[in-house]
């Protein structure tokens, strides 16, 4: 679709922030905002080991006295785009071993679900522009339990254990923690407000040291003579911040502070036992904490504005701190709070202006909190894959076993941009398919920096030579699922109905490389040339019966059922964009007709049911029994098995879909004829899928690899709550499986799957990852797409029993309605007054603030949230659902 010029705009840009947005990279506005992580200890980018194994080599407890290499963290952060100068929050309640300065949790070894963060916050507001930020963090006045909680979580090694908590620690008993709340304002793009609230929740007075911070980046031990940032006392109140790369800045509190500095550098002399003195990155900790008597340095590269209350119960406390340029006008306390309030309000009719039509307080709310998270989720990602295989000149240089390792044949690989984190503790490194879910989340309200994040993955820097997307840090090697040119038709809608204007620039820079891309698929993951792919796991972890990343048990190959369907859509979504592009140029007619025989060819080979009795590619992956797509296992004597495990493998078919509107001769007629011509003289491709001669609703035309009564045998399973659908969605596994575990013996090993609803027993991937029966946003997301898409075919020519068995029939747009409900049930309020999604101890308020968590996945029949508590990433695809209700 081409659009008109003349569409109206969305409300937003109507707005101050929406102006802002507009402009955002012309005027600077997105130059600061809370780019930091809060966890770059553990991390690919800072393991400099023999072994690979990042989580023991930069753990927590160096993490105060190790200088980073390639980024910084802390809590509530907020930087410049390039992380020059990093602010965040340190606080010390007077009984902590260390100053509270980034958020703790567990290593991937320790924790009895894989890693896990054991703090608690919560984002609460945000906009696109970062003019406004808010963030809750809650701080224990008890000694933090670190001890407890990594021995407890030790001896709870087994799966079925639940994970021990901070809440379960009892520190939090009779609401003994303060509340401290981070907002940040701009008073222009480079004058940063950062203005700190604190409640003392316990019954008695307590107490609390509270620190803000500005970092300077170690950009200066990395190689000789490299210029180095430096912050000098100005006045009593105020730090100079001079950087050899930035302008000078300012650093102001608006209350008596006592400044501190240190360098932001390595204490070799605890980690390493060197003879060595100085300030170093822990010196302020132990300072305050160890009570160091030696003189901190009057000045460095790390400062700290210390300032101490006690607080009585139920006190509140305000501390200000502007960072700005020199130049900017003195702030009075007044004139703070007017500005913080003026910027409040300018986010609140931003939310407004969205959410025009949206009648429910409580899914505005939702949506609200949501895109808080996904906003407060980006991060400055620094990763110089050479470099860090190199070393640096001014360091001892790395084990030569790294040369053999993880990422070594990505030396074309340097990131240094702000990026949509699937969150920033748990996940503090961007994943190809899950920023593909972001972009479309934060098309919402930034559709420009949305189309940026899409192109990001395929720019020279990112892409392989070979033409692969980088997968994710732990192994850019991997594949994940390629749903960018899906999430790219989406942005570029999205974009179109909010400015009125089609971005056919974008699309075309994107197309190119993605055609590189689609290659490296066909060329690399189609191992016996059957157009029936592999790819691994891709992105679904442990839903097999075995690693499908790793040599198939007794040699072989597993023919995958999503992998195919992926390439199968993905070239549906080409052909799409080809088609768009070529409203201004007809050469892409051409190409997109090159995409359309791809589809069939794959379409055909995974759809085709069994020809003749010698014939061994003649089953393809339908199941025509079960109704159903199975993952198909090749072994080396040339038989065939299908794994006959019904999961999200089976369903990920239906999205392989695209709808063609009438007129397309007089809009394309190169491609109408070369389509005519396929459909008359390859009826062994096109009589394998949908029946192309057959017109839907307006006289559209349905491209699917599944015929009507295939998709009918997949949805009565889909919609069956005895199987896939749960009062929260659709789970990744069959419940049936419950029953009837699928198990496959194979060389003297066995594997099974069954359905688990919430924590996995399998160890298959490690970490807290579990595709086994929990519901997962975003495929449930893209599975709502691919209904209303062929609704936009059948209309009501095609109804469906929904749920399975229930006498209730309805049309395909219905029963994707009926699954964004149910989606969107995870966190409004039930008729209790509750959200299943926090069902469990978590805190759900304060002071009238709902505090709500968007988790990584949820539990199959309860909806509790589980895995990381932070994803707000692709869990921000629920404000996409919310929007669509309006």
């Amino acid at each position: 679709m081409t659009g008109k010029e003349d569409r109206p705009t969305s409300p937003i840009f109507d707005t101050v922030e929406g102006k802002r947005v507009a402009r955002a990279s012309q005027d600077g506005w997105r130059r600061w905002g809370p780019y930091l992580a809060e966890r770059q200890w553990g991390t690919v980018r800072e393991d400099y080991s023999a072994d690979g194994d990042a989580w023991v080599y930069l753990p927590h407890d160096h993490a105060r006295s190790r200088a980073y290499r390639w980024g910084e963290d802390g809590i509530a952060g907020f930087s410049d785009e390039k992380q020059r100068w990093c602010l965040s929050l340190g606080l010390w309640n007077g009984a902590d071993p260390i100053l509270k300065e980034r958020m703790f949790g567990l290593a991937n070894a320790e924790g009895n679900h894989g890693e896990d963060v054991k703090e608690l916050w919560w984002h609460l507001d945000a906009v696109p522009s970062h003019a406004f930020q808010r963030m809750l963090y809650r701080y224990p006045q008890g000694p933090f339990p670190y001890d407890d909680l990594i021995a407890e979580n030790a001896r709870r090694k087994g799966k079925d254990e639940p994970e021990y908590e901070l809440e379960d620690t009892g520190i939090l008993t009779g609401d003994r923690f303060f509340d401290v709340t981070v907002d940040y304002a701009k008073g222009a793009p480079d004058e940063i407000l950062m203005r700190v609230t604190i409640v003392n929740r316990g019954p008695e007075a307590k107490t609390l040291h509270v620190l803000p911070q500005l970092v300077a980046r170690n950009i200066w031990s990395w190689r000789d003579d490299a210029p180095k940032p430096a912050l000098t006392p100005e006045t009593k109140d105020a730090v100079r911040a001079t950087h050899p790369l930035m302008e000078a800045m300012r650093f102001e509190a608006l209350q008596p502070a006592t400044w501190l500095f240190c360098e932001n550098e390595t204490n070799a002399r605890r980690l390493y036992g060197e003879p060595v003195e100085g300030a170093f990155k822990d010196a302020i900790n132990d300072h305050i904490v160890g009570g160091d008597a030696s003189p901190l340095p009057s000045s460095g590269t790390k400062c700290a504005a210390l300032s101490i209350h006690e607080l009585a119960p139920g006190e509140s406390l305000t501390l200000r701190y502007r960072f700005a340029p020199p130049s900017a006008e003195p702030l009075t306390v007044t004139g703070f709070d007017r500005l913080a309030a003026k910027r409040q309000d300018e986010a609140d009719a931003f939310y407004a202006a969205l959410q025009q039509g949206m009648q429910d307080e409580d899914a505005r709310l939702v949506q609200r909190r949501a895109l808080a998270g996904l906003l407060w989720s980006k991060q400055t990602y620094r990763y110089n894959v050479k470099r860090w295989l190199d070393g640096d000149p001014a360091q001892p240089a790395p084990p030569e076993e790294r040369r053999q390792g993880r990422n070594a044949d990505w030396t074309n690989l340097d990131n240094s941009e702000v990026i949509l984190m699937p969150d920033t503790w748990e996940y503090p490194w961007y994943a190809s398919w899950d920023l593909a879910f972001h972009a479309m989340a934060a098309a919402l309200v930034d559709p420009d920096f949305a189309k940026q994040q899409l192109l990001l993955l395929t720019r020279e820097w990112y892409m392989h030579p070979s033409g692969q997307i980088p997968a994710y840090e732990w192994n850019f090697g991997d594949a994940n699922p390629p749903i960018q040119a899906f999430a790219a038709l989406r942005v570029f809608r999205m974009d179109q109905a909010a400015t009125g204007k089609p971005d056919l620039d974008f699309l075309e820079r994107l197309f190119h490389k993605l055609t590189i891309n689609f290659t490296w698929w066909v060329n690399r993951k189609d191992s016996r040339g059957r157009n029936l792919f592999q790819g691994g796991f891709l992105g679904l972890d442990n839903i097999g019966v075995f690693d499908r990343s790793a040599p198939v048990p007794g040699g072989g190959t597993l023919e995958q059922a999503d992998g195919t369907a992926w390439m199968a859509m993905y070239a549906l979504n080409l052909m799409r964009i080809a088609l768009e592009l070529s409203t201004r140029n007809p050469v892409y007619e051409d190409i997109a007709t090159k995409f359309f025989e791809h589809f069939l060819v794959i379409a055909s080979a995974m759809a085709r049911v069994g020809q003749t009795e010698g014939d061994k590619d003649g089953d393809g992956l339908w199941d025509e029994e079960d109704g159903f797509f199975y993952d198909e296992l090749v072994l080396p004597d040339g038989s065939e098995e299908k794994l006959r495990v019904r999961s999200l493998v089976g369903l990920i078919p239906l999205c392989a879909v695209e709808v063609l509107d009438p007129g397309l001769a007089d809009r394309h007629p190169g491609f109408a004829r070369r389509l005519g011509w396929m459909l008359r003289h390859r009826p062994d491709l096109t009589q394998q899928v949908s029946h192309y001669e057959d017109r839907g609703r307006n006289s559209r035309m349905l491209l699917s690899l599944l015929r009507a009564h295939r998709m009918r045998a997949i949805l009565t399973r889909m919609l069956d709550e005895a199987e896939f659908l749960s009062p929260f969605g659709i789970r990744s596994l069959s419940k049936a499986h419950a029953k009837a575990p699928f198990t496959l013996d194979r060389d003297g090993i066995s594997a099974s799957v069954d359905y688990e609803p919430g924590t996995s027993t399998s160890g298959i991937f490690g970490g807290n990852s579990n595709w086994r029966g929990p519901v997962w946003m975003p495929l449930n997301v893209m599975l709502v797409e691919a209904l209303a898409e062929f609704d936009r075919f059948y209309g009501d020519g095609l109804k469906v029993e929904c749920p399975t068995g229930s006498g209730q029939m309805a049309s395909l747009s219905e029963v994707a309605d009926e699954l964004a409900q149910r989606l969107t049930r995870l966190f409004l309020k039930d008729a209790k007054g509750e959200r299943p999604a926090l069902s469990g101890a978590a805190p759900r308020m304060v002071d009238g603030t709902e505090l709500i968590l968007f988790n990584e996945y949820f539990h199959g029949d309860t909806g509790q949230g589980l895995g990381a508590s932070h994803q707000t990433g692709w869990t921000a695809l629920v404000a996409l659902l919310l929007q669509n209700r309006v």
